[in-house]
């Protein structure tokens, strides 16, 4: 903290360029030493701060317009929901809402919406676990409703049913009259009508709280893991339900070590309501371009989006046209052909084809290495003869 003392942030203070705000100076530079932290803190990172280049590409997807209403259930340093919000032109023209359960990630989202001037009524960054107790609703009691849901989940939560357990038996007791299950009636809110998720994973249980707050004309991103396109059983029932809705409307295959904590890969699942076709469009980011080069830049301890890549995913998201190994229009009956599979190779062919092997060759090769191998022990053991061993 004594680098920080001489350090004069006051607003007119700051060097800005022409147009800049000192608030976005001050809030950048906050930002940027949370990325650094998250950099350094490996899988707890996870759970409070998305990467810079998938909050900018989920905005932009989002498109969130002036007067909108912008939520993110699980929005841990709120980094993504206030980039979402600059997507508007004016983000003092928005109205922003979140909720976070972990209360040192809750602090570092006031924390952040300070800095970058942006005020907010103390109650719309909420405290708490928005799956059994969201804390955004409407004058009635329901589920509050918004224009635009971004968020970046905890992937595949165990128990993440827990808060709705009212007897304290724990989930997997010995004593099956102990043992605790979900069921749908236990949700006042009946976001689970159409299926609950499996206790040790949560990520349709997350999905399906945020398809239920989205407006009549809302739209969605969602970080997930990929087992969401094609777990079965009730999470298969639940996609199938969502897809035959049409509220479904892109796929978005990321590379993989992007997010801190975790190299695995991941996707984001773009929602809308009120859709005007009933297609899906899939897009492999993980891959190479035509020329290939990858669609991303690989570096020492993470991967990174760079501007061209989150522009070319945005061109093939626009266009909704088939690209060569990159992007494929699904059509519903395609959909239903493959069971409701959403697997991304299913759909988009990254393959490429090996070059013929010439036996011919090999085989001369291995009976010209033979015929060395052969002069080479012929000449050692003359060797070895004159220094006679």
């Amino acid at each position: 903290m004594e680098d920080f003392q001489p350090l004069d942030l006051h607003p007119s203070n700051i060097e800005t360029e022409v147009g800049e705000d000192p608030a976005d100076v001050i809030g950048s530079a906050y930002e940027y030493m949370i990325g650094e932290f998250a950099s350094e803190a490996g899988k707890k990172a996870g759970s409070f701060f998305t990467p810079m280049m998938v909050s900018e590409l989920m905005a932009r997807l989002t498109a969130p317009r002036i007067n909108e209403e912008i939520y993110d259930p699980t929005c841990g340093s709120a980094s993504l929901l206030i980039r979402t919000a600059k997507q508007s032109q004016d983000i003092q023209k928005v109205a922003i809402y979140g909720q976070e359960m972990n209360g040192s990630s809750w602090s570092m989202a006031r924390m952040n919406l300070f800095i970058h001037n942006i005020h907010v009524d103390a109650k719309n960054i909420a405290w708490g676990d928005s799956l059994a107790n969201p804390l955004h609703l409407d004058s009635d009691g329901n589920l509050k409703q918004f224009d635009v849901i971004v968020a970046n989940m905890p992937f595949s939560q165990d128990k993440w049913a827990e808060g709705f357990n009212p007897g304290g038996a724990q989930d997997g007791a010995e004593d099956s009259k102990k043992k605790f299950t979900m069921t749908a009636n236990l949700d006042k809110y009946h976001r689970f009508d159409w299926g609950v998720p499996p206790a040790s994973k949560g990520d349709w249980a997350f999905l399906l709280h945020m398809i239920h707050s989205l407006k009549s004309n809302g739209r969605m991103a969602a970080v997930v893991p990929h087992g969401v396109l094609f777990r079965s059983a009730a999470e298969g029932r639940i996609r199938q339900t969502v897809i035959e809705k049409n509220l479904l409307d892109a796929v978005i295959g990321l590379p993989a070590n992007l997010f801190y904590g975790t190299t695995i890969p991941a996707c984001i699942l773009v929602f809308k309501k009120n859709r005007s076709t009933d297609d899906i469009l899939f897009i492999d980011a993980s891959g190479k371009d035509e020329n290939g080069n990858l669609r991303y830049k690989k570096d020492k301890n993470q991967n990174k989006l760079e501007d061209k890549h989150i522009q070319a995913i945005l061109d093939a998201y626009m266009a909704r046209k088939d690209v060569d190994r990159f992007a494929h229009v699904a059509s519903m009956e395609e959909i239903q052909g493959n069971e409701f599979n959403l697997n991304i190779p299913r759909y988009v062919d990254t393959f490429e084809e090996e070059e013929l092997i010439n036996i011919d060759e090999v085989q001369n090769n291995i009976s010209r290495i033979k015929a060395e191998l052969v002069e080479v022990e012929a000449q050692m053991a003359k060797y070895l003869k004159e220094l006679g061993l």
